[in-house]
């Protein structure tokens, strides 16, 4: 399984680019960092995490604040968490993020 993710800035109506984005898969009762990286200029990072993802339990979080202090906005949301669940069957996944200062939005993409 792959992951991949884009952010849009609903705000500028532009990619979210220079968004640091971190993804954590549940451990037990905890999460285990697995990976963190940061959108390119057009908002996407193609490939998220290692090469194979294992099923189970995954949040991407997506620092919110620091992208949107850059043009001086404060944001209500400082980090934007997306938690989903991965099953055998899938052989990509992609988590678009629609975001601006003050909401965001999420679907699973193909």
């Amino acid at each position: 399984m792959s992951l991949s993710t884009h952010v849009l800035d609903t705000m500028h109506g532009s990619p979210g680019a220079g968004v640091e984005v971190k993804l954590s898969r549940r451990a037990s009762d905890d999460w285990k960092d697995v990976w963190a990286g940061i959108t390119d200029g057009d908002g996407r990072i193609r490939e998220l995490g290692p090469a194979r993802l294992e099923p189970g339990e995954y949040k991407l979080e997506f620092a919110a604040a620091p992208y949107f202090e850059r043009f001086g906005v404060k944001a209500f949301f400082p980090v934007v968490t997306v938690s989903f669940q991965l099953d055998e069957a899938v052989d990509h996944v992609h988590v678009p993020v629609l975001l601006s200062p003050y909401g965001y939005t999420t679907y699973k993409g193909v």
